[in-house]
Parts: C-alpha cells; sequence; structure tokens
C-alpha cells in the first residue's frame, strides 16, 4: 500500500460520501463535500492508495488564527497503519502555513489515545454546549 497525502487534493463527492458512510457507521449521503468545503474549510486532506480515497479529514477556522478538526474518517481496510496520523500531521502543517497559530478537536472518549499519542494534541479545559 503506498499512501499519497494532498492538502487541499481534488475530491469527488460520491467517493467522499461513501469513506464517511463508511467510517462512521452512517448511510451513505448526497453532501456536496465540494461546496461545503470551499466555502467553511481552510482546507482539508485526502489520502490516497493509487486512486482510491482511503482517508479524509477537513480543518475549518476561524478566519483568524484557530483552526479546528473535523470528519477525521480512515477507511477500514487502511487503519491502524498510521494514515490517521498522517492527515493529522499535513493538517498541522497546512494550518501552521496558512497562519493558525492553534489547532483545535473534540473528539469521543474512545479516540483520546490517538489524539493525544499518536498526534500529540494536550488537553484543555474546554465546554460543550449539545443542540
Amino acid at each position: 500500500m503506498t499512501i499519497t497525502y494532498e492538502w487541499r487534493g481534488d475530491l469527488d463527492n460520491a467517493a467522499l460520501n461513501e469513506l464517511h458512510a463508511e467510517g462512521f457507521g452512517c448511510p451513505v449521503g448526497q453532501t456536496d463535500w465540494r461546496a461545503r468545503l470551499h466555502a467553511h474549510s481552510l482546507g482539508w486532506v485526502c489520502a490516497r492508495d493509487r486512486d482510491r480515497l482511503v482517508g479524509f479529514v477537513n480543518v475549518a477556522w476561524d478566519g483568524g488564527v484557530h483552526a479546528f478538526v473535523l470528519d477525521t474518517v480512515v477507511a477500514h481496510r487502511s487503519r491502524s497503519q498510521g494514515v490517521g496520523a498522517a492527515l493529522i500531521e499535513a493538517a498541522v502543517e497546512g494550518s501552521r502555513a496558512a497562519g493558525c497559530e492553534w489547532l483545535h478537536v473534540d473528539f469521543e472518549e474512545h479516540l483520546r489515545s490517538f489524539y493525544f499519542s499518536a498526534c500529540g494534541f494536550r488537553a484543555t479545559a474546554a465546554g460543550l454546549i449539545a443542540l
């Protein structure tokens, strides 16, 4: 397996909808990812095994120094091979190059060791309101 990573890589809506459904265990949606990303994101990272999309992370931002990791997903067959950590590393590099000073992430408890150990995030005090 030879994985390539591309900041603001070209993507196919259908392929990302399929990957998102596989990764998050939901039905395949019809999200127009291209429009959403171009309207709201600082950037995103696509991971490909040859031409097949096997990983993705979205980096939203506040237009200033704060960027936010969203929608990190890796295809089941590509997990536990460093793809997720490499996606985050590329997101860090892209965010830093854009002038951001902080990269934030929220995650479910079972992903704590991934984000803290594999990716280098550190715990901070934060708040959340479920809407």
